[in-house]
C-alpha cells in the first residue's frame, strides 16, 4: 500500500505543513506546486455551462449546470467536499468533475455552492441548501429528465446522503447514489493495522487525524456528542436508498466509514458498487483525470451514471405513472 509514484514524488513539499498553514504565503507556494497534476485540464468539447440562482430556505443558492451535447436524458446534482467549511463551484472536485461526468455519461450535471458552515451557519442549512437544489432540479430545472442522480464527495456525500434520507418518501427520491470517499460516521471507524501503518508514513497535511475529523464536526454541528443520524446518515435507517456507487481513496483515514457504509447497505439490501483507487490520498477528485486514478473514478462514476440513464425510475415523479 503505497502513495501514487506521481504524489510520492511530491510529498516532499509538504513535510512539516498542517492544514492550518494554507494562510502563510511561503506555505501556500508550497501546497500550490504539491497540487499542480501531470498536465493541464481543459473542458470537455461540447459541454454547456450555464450558471443559476434559485431561492433557498435561507437565501440564494447559487448552482452551476453542465449540459452534454448529446442531450439530457438523465441529471446528476453534484455537491463538493471541503470538510463542510470549504470549496466552491471551482474547485476540480466540483468543475471537473461535472464537466467530466457529464461529457463522460452523457448526462446533465448540476453543481450546488451551498452554504459553509462558517460564520455562525451550521448543520442543517447545508442540508437545506442541498435539498433545495435537488427539488428545484427535479420540479423546475429539468422536470423532464428520464432519471435523477444525487451524489457528492466528502463532506458533499454526506449532505448527498442527508438530503436522501429526506426525500425517501417522496417522488423526488434518487434513483442512484454516488458518493466519492464518504464521511458517514462519527467517531470513524478505526483503519486496520496495515492502513493504519502506511497512513503515518504520509505527511500529517495529507492525513485525517481523529481531533481533526472531530473538529469538523464541532464546526458543521455545533457538538460531537448526541448527533442527529440526518447529519451522520452512517447511524440512519438505510434500509430503501436507491443502489449506490462509491469511490473510496486507499490512503485515506475516512475509507473505513465507506467501508462500513458499504456493509451498511449491503445488510439492509441495498444495491452497491465500489472502486478502490489505490495509491490515492483523500480528496483525490479535488485534480485532473491527467492523473491516472482520478480518470478511474471518473469513468466508474460515469459508467454508473449510464446505467442509470439506460433504466426507468423505480418511484414515480410527480403526477407520473410508472
Amino acid at each position: 500500500m503505497q502513495l501514487d509514484p506521481f504524489l510520492a514524488a511530491k510529498a516532499h513539499l509538504l513535510e512539516g505543513l498542517s492544514w492550518d498553514d494554507h494562510d502563510d504565503p511561503a506555505a501556500a507556494e508550497r501546497f500550490a506546486e504539491f497540487e499542480l497534476d501531470p498536465a493541464a485540464w481543459v473542458t470537455p468539447p461540447g459541454v454547456v455551462i450555464e450558471d443559476h440562482t434559485i431561492d433557498g430556505p435561507h437565501g440564494p443558492v447559487p448552482l452551476r449546470s453542465y449540459k452534454s451535447p448529446a442531450g439530457q436524458e438523465a441529471v446528476l446534482v453534484w455537491l463538493h467536499g471541503g470538510g463542510f467549511h470549504a470549496g466552491d463551484l471551482d474547485m476540480p472536485e466540483s468543475h471537473v468533475v461535472a464537466a467530466e461526468l457529464a461529457a463522460r455519461a452523457a448526462v446533465t450535471v448540476v453543481t450546488v455552492d451551498y452554504r459553509l458552515a462558517r460564520d455562525g451557519v451550521r448543520f442543517p442549512v447545508p442540508v437545506d441548501d442541498a435539498e433545495a437544489a435537488w427539488c428545484w432540479v427535479v420540479d423546475e430545472g429539468f422536470p423532464q429528465a428520464g432519471s435523477y442522480a444525487l451524489g457528492g464527495a466528502s463532506a458533499g456525500a454526506t449532505l448527498a446522503l442527508s438530503t436522501t434520507l429526506r426525500q425517501q418518501a417522496s417522488a423526488r427520491r434518487p434513483d442512484r447514489l454516488l458518493l466519492a470517499y464518504p464521511f458517514a460516521h462519527f467517531p470513524v471507524p478505526a483503519l486496520d493495522t496495515a492502513s493504519a501503518a502506511a497512513m503515518h508514513l504520509l505527511p500529517s497535511a495529507m492525513r485525517f487525524e481523529p481531533a481533526a475529523i472531530a473538529e469538523v464536526v464541532r464546526n458543521y454541528i455545533g457538538r460531537i456528542s448526541h448527533l442527529p443520524a440526518e447529519a451522520i446518515p452512517g447511524a440512519a435507517d438505510l434500509s430503501g436508498l436507491p443502489p449506490t456507487s462509491v469511490v473510496l481513496s486507499e490512503l485515506d483515514g475516512l475509507r473505513s466509514s465507506g467501508e462500513l457504509l458499504l456493509e451498511q447497505l449491503a445488510e439492509v439490501g441495498v444495491a452497491t458498487d465500489a472502486h478502490l483507487a489505490t495509491g490515492m490520498p483523500h480528496g483525490h477528485l479535488n485534480r485532473t483525470p491527467s492523473l491516472g486514478e482520478v480518470d478511474v473514478s471518473l469513468e466508474f462514476f460515469a459508467g454508473a451514471l449510464r446505467d442509470m440513464a439506460r433504466m426507468r425510475p423505480t418511484t414515480p415523479r410527480s403526477g407520473e405513472r410508472l
